[in-house]
C-alpha cells in the first residue's frame, strides 16, 4: 500500500484501492490475474488449469507464475532463506521498490537459516528460529535487490496481515512457554503478535503485543476506519478476537480484547446441528475479556464460558470495502471449511455476520486457510489440507459464492501468502 499516514478518516474503499491487486505468494508470486470485467455478467471462473510442464503450479490458460524466492537462497545478511513459508503482506516502499514481508513458521528444533543476533524469546541460549524474512523487489521488473531475515526468535509464525500504517502484524500459532507443552529450555512465554515495520533494514526489535491477548494465533486485519484489530484462533474449539487500541495505530499501548457473540448462535462449526444456514444475517455482539495475557491456555474457554461464539480453526482474515472475511478450515457438516463474512456497523446498530460459504464436497473446498479480498471482491483462498493424498488449490470465491478452480499446486505441501501489490498490476 501506499504510504499514507493513518487516520480514523481513511475509508474502507480507499484503503482497498491503496493496498491494489496481483499474486504475491511465495510459488505464485508473479501470478498475473486476467484484468476482466465482471461488473455485468456472471463470473464463471477463468477456465480449466493447464499442467504445469515444471511440475509446480498448475494455472488457467495465460497465466503464468515466476518464483522469486526459494528455500535455501543466500539472502543480502549473510543468512539463508528460512524453510516454512506462510503468510506474507506485500507493501510499497517508495524508490520503486516493493517489500514482501514473510513468516517463517519454524519452531525450537529447525533451522533458522543462519544466526539469529537478536530476537524475543531463546531455547538454550540460542534465539527460536521462527519469525519473518524481507524480499525486496524492483517494481519495473520483480527482480529481487536483497533478501534479509526482519524478525527472529519467535516460533510458528503462522499468518498475520498488513497495517494502514505500513507494517505487518506477525502473528505465532504457539502458546508454549517454560514449563509447558514444548517449553523444555524455552526463557519467554509464547503466543504474541509482534508488529514488523515495512521499513526495516534488518532485524527490528522483537516487542510483543501482549494487550492482544495470547492465544493460538492465526491471523488478523485492521478495519482503517476505526483502527480495531480482528483476530483468528487456529483451535478447533476457538472462538473470534477484536482489539480496541487505547491509540490508534500505537499497539503497544494497550487496549481492550473482545471476543464475539452471535445471537442466537452458540456454534458456527456446523458440525452435528447446522445451526447456522448460510447467507442468513445474525447480530453480533462483543464482551471484554480479562487477564488476556494468561500462561494458561483457556482464554477461548473463558470466552465461550461468557457466551463466545465457537469458530472451528479461525484461519485467514482479510477486509473488504465494508465488510470483512475469515475462513474456518474445519467447520460444516462435511468438516470441509467454511468463510464468514462480518459487517461492522458505523452506528450504534449491532455488527453482523453471515455464512458465505460453506463446502459440500472436496471440488467445491477443502480446507481453507490464507484468504484474501481481490479488488474485484472475489475471494482467493489457500488451501491447506493435509490428508494421505495431499492436493492443495487456489480457490476463487465469487461475489455469489461460487467456488472455482484458479490453481493447483503440485509438490505436496500447503499453498500460503497470497497477498496484492499495491499498484494493483
Amino acid at each position: 500500500m501506499t504510504n499514507i499516514p493513518f487516520s480514523s478518516g481513511l475509508s474502507r474503499r480507499r484503503f482497498l484501492q491503496a493496498t491494489g491487486s496481483a499474486f504475491a505468494a511465495l510459488l505464485a508470486s508473479g501470478c498475473v490475474v486476467r484484468a476482466a470485467s465482471e461488473a455485468n455478467s456472471t463470473f464463471t471462473g477463468y477456465g480449466p488449469l493447464q499442467p504445469d510442464p515444471a511440475g509446480i503450479l498448475d494455472l488457467p490458460e495465460n497465466f503464468s507464475y515466476r518464483i522469486l524466492s526459494r528455500l535455501g537462497d543466500a539472502m543480502s545478511d549473510g543468512g539463508s532463506v528460512p524453510d516454512k513459508a506462510d503468510g506474507m503482506g506485500c507493501f510499497a516502499l517508495g524508490n520503486n521498490e516493493l517489500a514482501l514481508i514473510r513468516n517463517h513458521e519454524l519452531v525450537p528444533g529447525d533451522l533458522p537459516g543462519g544466526p539469529i543476533s537478536s530476537g524475543f524469546g531463546t531455547r538454550d541460549g540460542d534465539f527460536v528460529p521462527g519469525g519473518t524474512t524481507h524480499i525486496i523487489l524492483d517494481v519495473g521488473t520483480l527482480d529481487v535487490k536483497r533478501q534479509f531475515r526482519s524478525l527472529g526468535g519467535t516460533i510458528r509464525n503462522c499468518s498475520g496481515g498488513i497495517t494502514p500504517w505500513n507494517s505487518w502484524l506477525t502473528c505465532e500459532e504457539s502458546v508454549t512457554g517454560p514449563g509447558q507443552r514444548f517449553g523444555d529450555g524455552l526463557t519467554k512465554n509464547h503466543g504474541w503478535v509482534f508488529d514488523v515495520p515495512a521499513s526495516a533494514t534488518g532485524l527490528v526489535e522483537a516487542e510483543p503485543l501482549t494487550a492482544l491477548g495470547r492465544f493460538n494465533h492465526e491471523a488478523a486485519c485492521v478495519d482503517p476506519e476505526t483502527g480495531i484489530i480482528y483476530q483468528t484462533e487456529d483451535r478447533g474449539d476457538g472462538v473470534l478476537y477484536r482489539f480496541l487500541p487505547d491509540t490508534t495505530g500505537n499497539l503497544s499501548a494497550g487496549g481492550r480484547l473482545q471476543a464475539m457473540v452471535i445471537d442466537g448462535i452458540a456454534d458456527t462449526r456446523n458440525w452435528d446441528i447446522s445451526a447456522m444456514p448460510v447467507g442468513q444475517s445474525f447480530a453480533v455482539q462483543w464482551i471484554d475479556l480479562d487477564n488476556v495475557e494468561a500462561p494458561a491456555d483457556d482464554l477461548r474457554h473463558r470466552a465461550v464460558a461468557a457466551s463466545a461464539a465457537l469458530v472451528a480453526r479461525g484461519e485467514g482474515i482479510h477486509m473488504g470495502v465494508d465488510d470483512l472475511y475469515f475462513c474456518s478450515t474445519s467447520g460444516g457438516s462435511n468438516k470441509l471449511g467454511q468463510i464468514f463474512r462480518l459487517f461492522p456497523s458505523r452506528g450504534s446498530a449491532p455488527d453482523s455476520i453471515e455464512l458465505f460459504f460453506e463446502s459440500e464436497s472436496k471440488e467445491q473446498f477443502d480446507y481453507g486457510d490464507n484468504l484474501l479480498v481481490a479488488p474485484n471482491g472475489h475471494l482467493i483462498v489457500c488451501e491447506d489440507q493435509y490428508t494421505d493424498v495431499v492436493d492443495n488449490h487456489l480457490r476463487v470465491i465469487s461475489r455469489e459464492g461460487e467456488a472455482f478452480k484458479l490453481g493447483r499446486l503440485r509438490p505436496q505441501t500447503e499453498l500460503a501468502g497470497a497477498c496484492f501489490s499495491p499498484d494493483g498490476q
